[in-house]
């Protein structure tokens, strides 16, 4: 497949995103977007000189030229035109999360492996070059055997009851929102680093704002405005929360999550104990690992590609100094995700995240929301768990 042609479903945040990495991949081009609504659509095109545009998903989605598509909706939609898009065999690379169910998850993945098709969830945060490079040093043993990992994922953006968008929606966004939403992001992370699952969690979340004050009219995520009418709307997701987790293999683990820490913007962190050392990365200042010994001085290496390894280097794009960021890691994830497409069904060893790691994450989110119910440890459902 010499040009993909990809279609994207969407018009907010997300959308805008993929079509800016996508912009920046060879051998790649956005060749039709669709939105709520027709307009929407024919603004996006517009702006982003897409030549086709429509009014609804099954009509992009039925385009012929369209090889693969991105699902760029609200959560509430996830399952809906995933299903679509896979009955019709196109390739796949979906925002997370992957359904509103782990019964609606698992039956997009048994869905994929019978359409043959390659399909993704959009987790981005693997690829960074210094989170794939704390990755390897974990996989040699460079520090030894992990005994406890901690971190956080904070967000202000929900701070005032005046805050308000679709994701404070359960019917729109789900039972969960500030795990679902960024927790997730978390575990797939630390998950993937580790190369470990985790297997059991105690969680204890809490919804700050009980009641917000909605705007009158759709205010898009991450952004607010000052606005006088507004109706009272009861708020049932949470807005913070902390979660023990167990991995497989025993290692200890916590995580925060907020969507209400005032001066916070994006701070995703992780901190790996190890019987030698501890690495410590955060997403809002990427170009550096820390890594902590007790023996011997502290040091930062920084994303320098003379100075990664050569699985980390490439993904870095400019020399040192040169300062990459989200975007970059978005890219990062594209490329991995087209290489796949290329080459399928000869994939070789790719590092996106999975429609079966999609699913597992699912499970996950599902296990932490009973152990909040029902103040107890939960085991991740893994019965009805499809195997690669």
């Amino acid at each position: 497949m010499s040009l993909i042609k990809v279609g994207i479903i969407g018009t907010g945040f997300s959308a805008k995103s993929h079509i800016e990495a996508l912009r920046r991949l060879s051998g790649v081009e956005v060749v039709a977007i669709s939105g709520s609504a027709l307009e929407k659509a024919k603004r996006m095109a517009e702006q982003f000189s897409i030549p086709n545009f429509y009014g609804s998903v099954d009509e992009l989605i039925e385009d012929s030229e369209v090889d693969v598509v991105h699902n760029c909706t609200p959560n509430y939609l996830h399952y809906t035109v995933n299903k679509k898009v896979l009955e019709k065999g196109k390739h796949l690379l979906s925002e997370k999360p992957l359904a509103m169910t782990s019964e609606e998850s698992r039956e997009l993945v048994e869905l994929a492996k019978s359409k043959h098709v390659v399909a993704g969830v959009c987790f981005n945060y693997r690829h960074y070059p210094l989170v794939a490079q704390a990755k390897e040093l974990i996989d040699k043993g460079e520090y030894g055997p992990v005994h406890l990992v901690h971190g956080t994922y904070l967000q202000d953006w929900l701070l005032y009851d005046t805050d308000y968008n679709w994701r404070l929606d359960a019917k729109r966004n789900g039972k969960s929102r500030a795990i679902a939403d960024i927790g997730s992001h978390w575990c797939d992370t630390v998950q993937y680093v580790l190369n470990k699952k985790i297997v059991e969690v105690f969680a204890d979340l809490k919804t700050v704002h009980p009641v917000r004050k909605k705007p009158i009219g759709e205010v898009e995520t991450f952004q607010s405005r000052g606005q006088e009418a507004f109706e009272e709307i009861q708020i049932d997701s949470e807005d913070c929360g902390s979660v023990i987790v167990h991995f497989e293999d025993g290692t200890h683990g916590a995580f925060v999550v907020s969507q209400v820490n005032a001066g916070r913007k994006n701070y995703l962190t992780f901190e790996i104990a190890a019987k030698q050392g501890t690495l410590y990365w955060n997403q809002e200042e990427p170009n550096k690992l820390w890594i902590g010994r007790r023996d011997g001085g502290n040091m930062e290496l920084m994303r320098d590609p003379s100075l990664l390894s050569p699985v980390a280097a490439a993904l870095a794009h400019y020399p040192g100094g040169h300062q990459e960021g989200w975007p970059d890691g978005l890219k990062n994830l594209f490329i991995d995700f087209y290489t796949a497409v290329k080459t399928y069904p000869n994939v070789s060893a790719s590092s996106f995240a999975t429609i079966e790691d999609g699913h597992r994450i699912m499970q996950l989110i599902e296990a932490i929301v009973k152990s909040n119910e029902e103040k107890r440890w939960v085991k991740v459902e893994t019965g009805q768990e499809v195997l690669r």
